[in-house]
């Protein structure tokens, strides 16, 4: 008697576990770039992911589950990412959110795909989704969807024969140098300056003396944000006055409080940006602002989004299961008008490109101001 009523105790303890573990919290994990120079990078897809979380929390999370995330900096290390993932992976987390660096992407996914969990990051390397992983997805257009648009809008707008090309020694930057290389071919822009520029450099001084010499038409810079500021400001010191275009990284929020008035006229491709004309957009800023205290970049929108993908993918199945969760977003549209917090409609192919409606901007009076919408792609 005595054991049978321990084997009841026994199997209803069991028993009450794995209740438990069924409607436990749903665990995410999050590596990123918390310090060191992508800490701007870091920090507003760390607080973007917060808010998402806060805000479906609130609401009763996902199928009755609450969402729960661990956060791991990366230093903005490629090395110290490749071993806070794994620690991360460990813990056997539903998905994995980041990182922000290309390259740091790039020593991770291996690992996650190991592993069978979906990794949704931030990097916009062309690369990165190039190789067949079917667990990698973005956040945000990789450059060989964002630099077409940037060379059309230089050949097209700009009517310029020859641009110098400024980019940052890493993967993020010799991927969008190669890109646009050959988009440039395309128009017959001939490249009047090469230049490589290494992360973290803080003096532009002999960079923009060589753009000045070779006296292109526009100049194209691909940069990291707070090496895009301290480039504006050294072109306006030196006096260039021809159009300057970039993506994301030099229009950006952080950017212009950085470079204050120096980026003025500066004009960019962005696939988001808070000051987007999309009323979803706006209430994401104005959420943001009051919690934080500050306008977030496109990576505090980027980590935002992040956790809505989680969430639509994981109500589109109807389950939490790891397993399936890449097979579900790839192929998948979410929109925003049974989904708000995807902000706008997108849909993931299957390589785990995005995409969804894109913004040409250029900087006017320290705020970036739309000058043109661009329709998703397909």
């Amino acid at each position: 008697m005595r054991s049978g009523i321990f084997a009841g105790l026994l199997l209803a303890t069991v028993s009450a576990a794995a209740a438990f573990a069924q409607g436990g919290p749903i665990k995410l994990a999050n590596v990123a770039e918390l310090s060191g120079g992508g800490a701007t990078v870091g920090t507003n897809w760390k607080n973007g992911i917060d808010l998402a979380i806060e805000e479906i929390n609130a609401k009763g999370g996902v199928l009755g589950r609450k969402l729960e995330v661990t956060h791991a900096d990366s230093q903005s290390n490629p090395g110290v990412a490749r071993a806070q993932v794994q620690k991360a992976l460990d813990n056997e987390p539903y998905v994995l959110l980041g990182p922000g660096y290309s390259g740091s992407v790039k020593v991770t996914s291996p690992l996650a795909a190991e592993a069978g969990i979906a990794q949704i990051m931030g990097g916009e390397a062309a690369e990165l989704t190039q190789g067949g992983n079917k667990f990698l997805f973005r956040t945000s257009f990789g450059q060989q969807s964002s630099m077409p648009k940037v060379a059309k809008y230089i050949n097209d707008e700009l009517k310029a024969k020859s641009v110098a090309i400024v980019w940052v020694n890493n993967d993020f930057g010799k991927g969008g140098r190669d890109v646009i290389t050959k988009e440039f071919a395309k128009y017959n822009i001939k490249v009047a300056a090469d230049i490589s520029t290494e992360a973290g450099q803080a003096d532009f001084a002999a960079d923009v003396s060589k753009i000045k010499a070779a006296a292109p038409d526009a100049v194209f810079v691909y940069v990291n944000e707070e090496e895009s500021a301290r480039m504006l400001k050294e072109l306006k010191r030196q006096a260039i006055t021809v159009p300057l275009m970039g993506e994301t990284t030099l229009v950006g929020q952080k950017v212009v409080e950085l470079a204050g008035d120096a980026a003025n006229g500066a004009r960019g491709h962005v696939g988001l940006t808070t000051d987007a004309p999309v009323d979803l957009v706006k209430a994401f800023r104005e959420k943001f602002l009051k919690k934080y205290n500050y306008v977030p970049d496109h990576n505090g929108l980027k980590g935002y989004l992040a956790i809505y993908m989680i969430k639509a993918t994981t109500e589109k199945m109807g389950k939490v299961d790891a397993k399936a969760f890449a097979d579900t977003l790839h192929g998948l549209t979410i929109k925003a008008a049974s989904e708000p917090g995807i902000l706008m409609d997108v849909t993931f192919d299957e390589k785990g490109d995005i995409d969804r409606q894109g913004f040409l901007v250029e900087i006017v009076d320290g705020k970036q101001v739309v000058k043109q919408v661009l329709p998703k792609l397909n």
